[in-house]
């Protein structure tokens, strides 16, 4: 896991509170927290990535969903035990989204 500032949304940015999830209009409007959106109060975002390869202090990873540029402020090694809690109890509008991505992302 990997903690970066997300260091291009400005003030107007900050004071987002609710937002559509993924921009998408035909779902709910939702506190910010209850989404991944990059406009939120707290500019500290985290994201799991894969380590493809490391040479003396540089990491070359996939998955990162921050911009060039963003400063990382921590990274973390991801845990099974930890890290994927199995009680997670989602909304209806985030079981769709899911959905939806796997079926055309991957």
């Amino acid at each position: 896991m990997d903690l970066y500032w997300s260091h291009n949304i400005g003030d107007e940015g900050r004071a987002v509170r609710k937002v559509h999830p993924t921009g998408q209009k035909k779902l709910p409007l939702v506190g910010v927290f209850a989404t991944r959106s990059p406009s939120r109060p707290n500019p500290i975002c985290s994201t799991t990535v894969e380590l493809l390869e490391r040479k003396k202090n540089i990491l070359k990873v996939k998955g990162l969903d921050a911009l060039d540029g963003s400063p990382i402020i921590d990274i973390k090694f991801h845990h099974p035990s930890y890290d994927a809690p199995s009680n997670i109890k989602w909304p209806n509008w985030m079981k769709e989204l899911s959905q939806y991505f796997k079926k055309n992302l991957i």
